[in-house]
């Protein structure tokens, strides 16, 4: 079955679709994109994916970011964040040497 064809294709917005679309055709290492929807076909087509916190995540596992800082900047802006996810994530950050 064609992308164009699966239901759950549909269901995605523009940006979603040309970001599966993209990646289908030039294999990166990593998608990321947020939305469940998004990332379920994604998944299903054999992508690799992540989401703005896994980004944020490896950010901090390198010491690249201050995890906590930037999960306050995160909450003020429209970003829906997991909050037990975020939790989880900032429990790990803190055991971190």
């Amino acid at each position: 079955m064609s992308l164009c064809n699966d239901p759950r294709w549909r269901s995605l917005d523009q940006g979603e679709r040309a970001a599966i679309a993209l990646a289908t055709a030039s294999l990166p290492c990593l998608l990321l994109i947020d939305e469940r929807a998004g990332r379920s076909v994604a998944r299903s087509l054999g992508l690799s994916v992540t989401g703005t916190l896994g980004v944020l995540d490896e950010g901090a596992r390198r010491k690249l970011i201050s995890l906590p800082d930037v999960i306050e900047r995160l909450k003020r802006t429209s970003f829906r964040n997991p909050k037990l996810i975020v939790n989880r994530m900032l429990e790990e950050d803190a055991r971190r040497p």
